[in-house]
């Protein structure tokens, strides 16, 4: 099937310039266009190669994946990547998907469990349960943190204590409140919600994930955390804004975006159609590409092997491959976090905004442990100075 074809007013919205620009590519011959009787059109994969492109070849090329760019660098002690691997505290990420969660974000603060108080999630759970029924996973989880926060009358000192004890408050209480069930592992209690059971493989590839999540250099949502932290914002706060820089197109919305993918693929659309659909949304592709590894997401890597085991697993990994041979062979994108997470949503018959909530519970352990550290830093020292350039 031939892929259906993008207007310039589309590329110009994927590239994020004018349509007077789009043509200047083509008279460069950057990029091809077809005319006939009703104008221009390109080829939508030749678009995201370029895309890509653009992004691979910034002015400065770092000598490190994570070195700052183009706004500075903060050091941190939390995450990094070396040789194409994610590493936390030195250790290698995959080398943890097999201890439970609640263990390895203890390990990651140095910080005793503390489970949620019942108030407390009863408060959440009841602002949730305000929501109209077509509330996205996202807007859940926020209201949710609202609920926790406006039931903690402890939540202002900006000490690294607090913040942990925090972080544990929505790690551990977050699947209650959305309607799970207590449990001391947290991806039976997280997955209680969509599913009255589940099988050991299916645990297992959730608990993974969470793991695999957890932080991953400075994000932007990371970024955004540590940034309301600098201001002595409480942890709750500070996590929303975290939250509110996640749920974009290009960020951890981008899961549930790659979650409705792969379920037209499994449904019996051809890869070139349903990745057309998915690109007339706008925001490229969904679960391809990162520019923090050259040769593949290790985290991907990781998690792509636990699938085969999972209910659905040989449907859903049919419908990546044959996603993948589409894009990597057009635009040398390969898949990435995201992919997986949705292929783990697909396989165990989860919904497909369960990804974010994966996504999100993971990476609060990251954010928690940012805002930690920047407590321990000068108030203040990330607000930068703009620099006037108007008339």
């Amino acid at each position: 099937m031939t892929l259906p074809r993008l207007t310039a007013a589309q590329v110009a919205a994927r590239l994020g310039v004018k349509p007077e620009t789009v043509y200047a590519y083509v008279s460069r011959g950057l990029l091809t266009r077809e005319r006939d009787a009703h104008g221009s059109s390109f080829d939508a994969l030749e678009i995201e190669a370029f895309a890509a492109a653009r992004r691979r070849t910034p002015a400065r090329t770092p000598t490190h994946p994570t070195t700052g760019m183009p706004l500075g660098v903060v050091q941190t002690q939390i995450a990094d990547i070396e040789d194409g691997e994610l590493l936390y505290g030195g250790r290698r990420a995959r080398d943890l998907i097999g201890t439970p969660f609640a263990e390895a974000v203890a390990w990651l603060w140095g910080a005793e469990r503390v489970d949620a108080p019942d108030t407390a999630i009863g408060s959440a759970r009841a602002m949730v349960e305000a929501l109209p029924l077509h509330a996205g996973a996202m807007d859940r989880l926020r209201a949710a943190v609202t609920g926790f926060a406006a039931d903690d009358p402890l939540r202002y000192d900006a000490s690294a204590a607090t913040a942990h004890r925090i972080g544990w408050t929505l790690i551990t209480g977050l699947p209650v409140a959305l309607g799970g069930t207590p449990d001391v592992e947290l991806a039976r209690s997280l997955v209680s919600g969509w599913r009255g059971s589940a099988d050991a493989a299916t645990l297992g590839a959730v608990n993974a994930a969470l793991v695999l999540l957890m932080d991953h250099d400075l994000a932007v949502s990371t970024f955004a955390a540590r940034v309301a932290a600098s201001a002595r914002a409480d942890a709750y706060a500070a996590l929303s804004a975290a939250l509110g820089a996640a749920d974009s197109p290009l960020h951890i919305s981008a899961a549930t975006r790659t979650a409705r993918l792969l379920t037209r693929v499994r449904r019996g659309q051809e890869p070139e159609r349903a990745l057309a659909e998915t690109l007339r949304e706008g925001s490229g592709i969904p679960g391809f590409g990162h520019p923090l590894y050259r040769d593949g997401d290790d985290r991907a890597d990781a998690l792509f092997p636990l699938i085969a085991a999972l209910p659905d697993g040989a449907s859903a990994m049919d419908a990546v491959e044959r996603l993948s041979a589409v894009v990597t062979d057009r635009t040398g994108l390969r898949p990435n976090v995201d992919l997986a997470l949705a292929a783990l949503v697909s396989a165990a018959r989860l919904p497909d905004d369960a990804a974010s909530t994966i996504f999100v519970l993971g990476r609060i352990a990251g954010w928690t442990a940012h805002i930690a550290a920047e407590y321990a830093e000068p108030a203040m020292r990330l607000r930068p100075r703009g620099q006037y350039v108007g008339p």
